[in-house]
């Protein structure tokens, strides 16, 4: 049951009534009986909210910064008119527009009520609870009722970086030898003959079709397809640091859908472990087609774990994971201290078998703060900012010693740098 604001207005009529009119507990009583019998008829008359039947419909996920409408279908089968208010509760990430809306249902019918969400985290969003308050004819009570509807709208990752993709493309397709003009020498994939012209390099000419021919042949190159990247998603403590409005996990997840895209587009085969301390996603043998939806769809619900992760662990999985020499991707962050005890001791098991490029998410206003001067707190900031970047250079030198790629960037840079670094290694043949 549920008073209204007319419930009120009466009540304080009847204050007035019995102050000007009646001064006397007989007033009081009068006055008190009228306000509870209409109440009480109201109650009798509303509908009834408890046999209200609900089904949801609509969008099931949606990207990070796009709408989405879930529709709510309610049901009268009652004998009595249902007027009033309905609210569809959802936590406040899902970001609901408006959660209350107006109802009419006349009996044996249905009515659709429609919320649009503008989702302001990624993962999984569910509704919470539909409640409905069914008010009587006189509008002084109501009678109310929850109701628990299931549904998870997923919102994925935004993949910002998708404007990078056309440009790296173009340089992908360069590099396959697809465009008219063909860049000679790049690659370790035979390709085909074709005669010698001025400039090509004669460390490239085929002399045993050259002895078969009138001219003098050259091989052309094209850069190995068919290979296999792995994307290893960091989500222990070092992801959860915020650079800006976000984890650094969200502007990892960014860097690695532009690399799988150009990967899966160059004929690469791209597997994706997110780890900590256990598996928190797996992504294994999607086509190119379906690799992308299978990505985001697993990167969605990822939240980083306050824990620092088990380099040994994580290294174990993707040895297990991976018997064929392969490109692996570690995205993660350039912290001393755990890189050091963690990953370095245990790195010459990974980089035997195979090729590691590291990538992490640089903090852009570290480097600002290395120019402050203004006063003592801003030369002290400035001093603290060239330490941290001091060590993330000695890091660095550390992961090349043992053969380790590493891209640092901050999040608008990321991605495009982690692929370019693909693209390079791609042509010098050394995936």
């Amino acid at each position: 049951m549920a008073l209204t604001g007319r419930a009120g207005l009466v009540a304080l009529i009847g204050v007035v009534f019995v102050a000007l009119a009646v001064p006397s507990w007989t007033g009081v009583l009068i006055v008190a009986a009228v306000v509870a019998a209409g109440v009480l008829a109201d109650l009798l008359l509303a509908g009834g909210v408890r046999r209200l039947t609900f089904t949801r419909s609509g969008a099931s996920s949606a990207r990070l910064g796009e709408p989405a409408e879930v529709t709510l279908t309610v049901g009268n089968p009652g004998r009595t008119r249902v007027r009033g208010m309905l609210r569809d509760a959802w936590p406040p990430s899902a970001g609901a527009v408006t959660d209350r809306h107006r109802i009419a249902i006349p009996p044996g019918e249905r009515r659709n009520v429609v919320t649009t969400l503008h989702p302001v985290r990624r993962g999984d969003r569910q509704a919470h609870r539909v409640t409905v308050r069914s008010i009587g004819p006189l509008g002084l009570a109501a009678r109310q009722g929850s109701h628990e509807v299931p549904w998870t709208v997923r919102v994925l990752p935004p993949f910002h970086s998708r404007r990078h993709l056309p440009s790296r493309l173009a340089r992908l397709q360069q590099l396959d030898g697809r465009q008219a003009a063909r860049i000679r020498g790049q690659g370790t994939e035979f390709d085909s003959l074709r005669e010698y012209v001025i400039g090509d390099d004669v460390r490239s000419i085929d002399w045993r079709a050259t002895a078969r021919a009138a001219d003098v042949m050259v091989r052309t190159w094209r850069p190995e397809r068919d290979r296999h990247l792995v994307l290893v998603l960091d989500t222990g403590r070092m992801s959860a640091g915020r650079v800006g409005d976000s984890p650094r996990l969200d502007a990892a997840m960014d860097a690695a859908l532009l690399l799988a895209v150009l990967a899966s587009r160059a004929g690469d085969k791209v597997d994706l472990i997110a780890y900590d301390r256990q598996v928190r996603a797996n992504v294994s043998g999607a086509s190119a087609t379906e690799l992308l939806p299978s990505l985001v769809n697993a990167m969605a619900p990822i939240e980083p774990s306050l824990v620092e992760t088990n380099a040994r662990g994580m290294v174990a999985e993707v040895l297990r994971r991976t018997r064929r020499r392969s490109l692996v991707v570690l995205l993660t962050g350039l912290d001393a201290a755990p890189l050091e005890e963690g990953l370095l001791p245990i790195l010459p098991t990974l980089t035997a078998r195979h090729r590691l490029l590291l990538a992490a998410v640089a903090d852009p206003r570290v480097t600002e703060m290395t120019r402050g001067r203004g006063d003592a707190e801003a030369v002290y900031d400035a001093a603290a900012a060239e330490r941290t970047l001091g060590e993330r250079r000695h890091v660095t030198a550390l992961l090349g010693r043992h053969g380790v790629d590493v891209v640092d960037a901050v999040p608008e840079d990321l991605p495009p740098a982690l692929a370019d670094r693909y693209l390079a290694l791609k042509a010098a043949g050394q995936l």
